[in-house]
């Protein structure tokens, strides 16, 4: 064993190894991503790591890979799991001979997601064991108990970390790479009467699922990270209590000393929930407080224990507005909680923006938390920054050339998920829609079956092309939509940190294959137009848009220009002053944050630290005062 200082999804990767993991498989997605990175870079000799195409590939790929007795982990965050369901609801029925771990990380608040949902009700309706760690090295040592407990119950077991477990560092005790459990696949056994889900075999399965999970929520009352334990000694006999889980245990423990007479149950699965150990919590308890992210999961299942048991006991928490019904909690915000619910004096000022009057770390033994010490100083106030398209992005170009292309036309503008999201922002302003991956497609088939006089456009990255956007081409050509598919391809999964994808040519295993073309693919569909241009040669693509748009059915533009993080060109763009009028055109048009005008005299600079030197302002540039630039 040896420590290390490592991110939770670190943690977690490194756990996966240790526990003897075979085969694993994700898509990439914040705050999930590092994790199957992490495997890549430490794997030892015969596991098996890709970036599947979307979750539902992944899930069954590893579905597969525990079929046949190997330990499986896939990964993904929590709107990934809406791609996966539709396997996970059968495998849950049908099982797995291997371990098999499906990491969902939820994204409270949400920071980088389209939802909130809670994984924990996921799992209720899957009917799945769900692991719930509150720190990097719980979120290590959990991995190994969870594929123990798949291979015990022969079924797939979820571990749910959020957003601030997956991205909080911790010293970690791991396993040496030679202390590695080494996993043997059996291999695949054919047995149809278990690996074909006949509604026969469904039934069976239901009924048994039923009688697991109800002895699971006896044993899981014994498991040792579900804890009761109060903060004012074994022999005191408090009357308040507070129920938590996950990083939200955290802030609960920073919250209260040795002086705050309260027993704290702290849920480490959330399903089955396990009730016994409940029960033993509620006894003797006046009042509950349920401190958790993100639905009311612990609240419910202690309403119902009460329910059943007869205990008069007040549940607090999400459903009585004690605690915020959503949104990701914060020390503060907890601990606003637990001073309501105890009753404790706060200070009448409240604390300046950026301070917090709590104690950073746990309170040594028979100290309060609560410091008398003077609030830090605020943090300056940092400056409002939206997230923009980077300078130099092709996608700007390629926004751009659509625009001018169709302006004085009826059109609608149809996005999708990943960094061309951020075209929906002045003056580009060209993203109209956007509901989750693959959605565009689709989206603008039904809008132009309404109206038919409407040009519609659908924009979709080259990696979200592959994950969820083929099924939509082939039903706009089926039902002989007509619309305008525009797939922006940067040859990369740009926003999640430029992840390989099957046009990229290479795999996570670092293997070089062969690419997967995206314009044969459209023309095997059935596409006649399917044409492909530089969105940097402005002229030229608008050109392209305006001829294609015009063409019946479905068509297809592919712009295909590399990311600027990726292929920097070696020049950038500089101003003549002498050439420069002030008319601001670049500015106002494009948008490009390397594009700064002065205020006094109206001209523009560039920001060479900015700049990449794209070319798509010297292009446009009415006095042609801008040159310099290199495009790839």
């Amino acid at each position: 064993m040896h420590r290390e200082f490592l991110m939770g999804n670190e943690a977690m990767a490194v756990g996966a190894l240790a526990a003897g993991v075979n085969v694993v498989a994700g898509y990439p997605g914040t705050p999930s991503t590092e994790v199957l990175e992490a495997v890549a870079g430490r794997r030892g000799e015969g596991v098996y790591v890709e970036w599947s195409v979307n979750e539902k590939a992944a899930l069954e790929v590893a579905a597969g890979a525990a079929y046949a007795g190997a330990r499986a982990l896939v990964t993904m965050k929590q709107v990934g799991l809406n791609v996966a369901s539709d396997p996970l609801m059968s495998l849950s029925y049908i099982g797995v001979k291997g371990g098999m771990v499906v990491l969902v990380a939820d994204d409270p608040g949400p920071i980088s997601s389209q939802t909130e949902q809670d994984t924990r009700t996921f799992a209720a309706y899957a009917k799945l064991p769900i692991l719930d760690p509150s720190s990097p090295t719980e979120a290590y040592a959990m991995m190994g108990e969870a594929f123990d407990l798949s291979e015990e119950l022969g079924c797939p077991v979820i571990v749910r970390p959020t957003t601030r477990v997956d991205h909080g560092y911790e010293d970690v005790e791991v396993a040496d790479p030679e202390e590695w459990r080494v996993n043997e696949p059996e291999g695949f056994v054919r047995d149809p009467s278990r690996w074909v889900i006949f509604p026969a075999l469904s039934v069976r399965a239901h009924a048994a699922i039923e009688r697991r999970d109800a002895l699971l929520a006896e044993r899981l009352s014994r498991y040792a990270r579900n804890t009761v334990r109060q903060t004012a000694g074994p022999d005191a006999r408090p009357r308040l209590g507070i129920a938590t889980h996950g990083i939200s245990a955290t802030y609960v423990a920073e919250n209260l000393s040795e002086k705050d007479d309260v027993r704290v149950l702290r849920v480490a699965t959330p399903y089955p929930f396990p009730e016994p150990l409940a029960a033993d919590f509620l006894d003797g308890l006046d009042e509950v407080l349920c401190v958790e992210e993100l639905d009311p999961v612990i609240e419910r299942a202690l309403v119902a224990a009460c329910g059943r048991r007869g205990l008069h006991v007040k549940i607090r928490g999400k459903l009585t507005g004690d605690i915020q019904p959503s949104g990701e909690n914060t020390v503060e915000s907890v601990g606003r909680a637990i001073d309501a619910f105890l009753g404790r004096e706060v200070a009448d000022e409240p604390a300046p923006a950026g301070s917090s009057p709590r104690a950073v770390s746990q309170p040594r033994s028979g100290e309060d938390c609560l410091s008398t010490e003077k609030n830090p100083p605020a943090p300056p106030t940092l400056p409002i920054r939206p997230p923009v398209l980077c300078a130099g992005c092709p996608h700007r170009a390629s926004f751009y050339a659509v625009k001018r292309a169709m302006r004085g036309r009826k059109t609608l503008f149809c996005g999708d998920i990943g960094c061309y999201t951020l075209g929906n922002a002045a003056p580009l302003d060209m993203v109209d829609t956007c509901l989750c991956m693959g959605a565009g497609i689709n989206i603008a088939q039904g809008v132009t079956h309404v109206e038919s006089d409407t040009v519609a456009f659908a924009f979709v990255g080259d990696s979200t092309f592959f994950a969820s956007g083929i099924t939509g081409v082939v039903n706009a050509f089926y039902n002989q939509a007509n619309m305008t598919l525009v797939v922006l391809d940067n040859s990369t999964t740009a926003m999640t940190g430029h992840q390989p994808h099957p046009g990229t040519g290479r795999t996570m295993m670092g293997q070089v294959v062969e690419k997967v073309s995206i314009e044969r693919v459209l023309l095997a569909i059935g596409l006649t137009v399917v044409e492909t241009v530089d969105p940097l040669d402005h002229e030229r693509a608008v050109e392209t848009v305006r001829r294609v748009a015009d063409e019946p059915g479905v068509k297809a533009i592919i712009f295909r220009s590399p990311c600027v993080v990726l292929a920097r060109p070696k020049a950038t763009s500089v101003v003549d002053v002498e050439k420069c009028v002030g008319c601001q055109r670049c500015v106002r048009e494009l948008g490009c944050p390397a594009l700064v005008p002065n205020s006094a005299t109206g001209r523009v600079r560039i920001d060479s630290a900015q700049c990449t030197g794209c070319t798509l302002c010297e292009q446009i540039c009415p006095t042609h005062a801008i040159s310099g630039g290199e495009r790839l």
